[in-house]
């Protein structure tokens, strides 16, 4: 079920963003996004991923940005959404950076 709300507030975000950043669509894909996170990792670790003492610069950009869009300004809220994005994940890119590295020693997706 997370995974699936996960996805699907992925799209709504994407398709709200592609019809020139309509606010519906971007304020349920974050309904959607946080509810899955919440649904895959559970509401204990959700809340102690988010509110870590190094990372409540991002947390409070991210949610202010949350805010921001459910309010009706969604330019702004996904500017400062997508900020606290990549100031709360800034240790995962390098992982997933380096994952995405290992795909070219596979056999089949090494000729491609």
């Amino acid at each position: 079920i997370g995974v699936g709300l996960v996805g699907f507030g992925l799209f709504f975000i994407l398709f709200g963003v592609l019809l020139y950043f309509d606010s519906v669509l971007l304020a349920f894909g974050n309904i959607l996004f946080l509810s899955g996170l919440v649904f895959i990792i559970g509401f204990r670790r959700t809340f102690t991923f988010f509110f870590q003492r190094p990372k409540m610069k991002g947390t409070s950009f991210f949610f202010a940005g949350v805010l921001i869009v459910l309010m009706r300004w969604p330019l702004l809220g996904m500017l400062l959404e997508a900020y606290g994005f990549i100031t709360l994940f800034r240790s995962f890119f390098p992982v997933a950076f380096g994952f995405l590295g290992s795909l070219a020693n596979i056999p089949m997706l090494s000729k491609v």
